[in-house]
């Protein structure tokens, strides 16, 4: 498999046609066909379904797909290793992170970043872990640091174990359930949750059912932590998720966290990679750092034990 008919597999994906995609290489519409037909024989298989209309994948297209755009991605970071390591200005990194972190220790780790790399570009991924495994499984990311069990993981990825973190229910100042005691109470409320794999509103859920709680019986599905503080905010509606998420004075000014009994177990915070594939320097370096920060952040953690 040659490294320019993944690239142009990816292209025509991109581009939607393989007219488009071969403008997009500068390369002539018969020369793109030709690659597309020595890919699907080196691979002895049929990738594009080609009609009137344009091109789209088959099953074992669509398979390939993902890995073409990590074999480029991979590419892509071995030259930016080499360039690194030569001295060479211009290193890039691109992480996912939650908001957890975003809003305890990377700000710090971010002064660390730019005082050691000036001229080093950086990419912010927010997002969960259903949001940055993607990411990492297509080279678009070099790590990811989010809540997560390895029990939800593919095999492709790695978890490294950071830190508990404790998860609470919270809602605005005042809300007439700030003080409610009981499961009973609060689902009669009217609650705003992510429900993506993963995310901590589908372990509520699953820890509810498990221990014999009463379950929430309305629920507003958001996958975006910024609106939902904004919803709760403004609104009777009940959150779930990570008590910094719900504590720290600027990101959730005007929410306060319930006292209801007994509190769902900690989640895990922690660090995501691509199973043998390395990081690049810079991306080592501020790996190290985040982790260096959590161990030593009583904000963002909760200490073992």
């Amino acid at each position: 498999m040659k490294y320019q008919h993944v690239k142009a597999f990816v292209q025509v994906a991109d581009s939607g046609s393989i007219r488009a995609a071969a403008r997009a290489l500068r390369i002539s519409q018969s020369a793109l066909t030709r690659a597309m037909k020595e890919l699907e024989e080196d691979m002895g298989a049929e990738l594009l379904n080609r009609s009137y209309r344009g091109v789209s994948f088959t099953d074992a297209g669509k398979a390939l797909l993902g890995r073409a755009r990590m074999i480029l991605s991979t590419m892509e970071r071995a030259r930016n290793e080499v360039q690194q390591i030569n001295g060479g200005a211009g290193a890039r990194v691109s992480i996912g992170i939650t908001p957890v972190v975003a809003i305890t220790i990377f700000p710090n780790v971010y002064r660390q970043f730019v005082a050691a790399f000036p001229e080093a570009v950086m990419t912010l991924k927010e997002g969960f872990m259903t949001e940055i495994i993607p990411g990492l499984l297509e080279g678009a990311l070099d790590f990811g640091v989010a809540i997560a069990s390895r029990d939800e993981l593919p095999p492709e990825i790695v978890f490294i174990p950071l830190c508990p973190t404790p998860l609470l229910i919270a809602g605005r100042k005042g809300h007439p359930l700030t003080q409610a005691q009981d499961w009973g109470a609060v689902s009669k409320a009217r609650w705003i949750l992510n429900l993506t794999n993963g995310s901590t509103g589908h372990h509520l859920l699953h820890w509810l059912d498990r221990v014999g709680l009463p379950q929430p019986q309305q629920i507003v599905q958001c996958t975006s932590p910024a609106l939902m503080i904004e919803m709760m905010r403004r609104t009777d509606l009940v959150g779930f998720g990570p008590d910094r998420l719900f504590t720290d004075p600027l990101f959730s000014c005007g929410v306060e966290t319930f006292a209801v009994e007994p509190k769902p177990p900690n989640a895990t915070l922690g660090l995501f990679r691509v199973r043998g594939v390395p990081l690049t320097p810079v991306a080592q370096k501020l790996e190290t750092w985040i982790k260096r920060a959590i161990s030593n952040d009583s904000r963002a953690v909760v200490k073992p034990g």
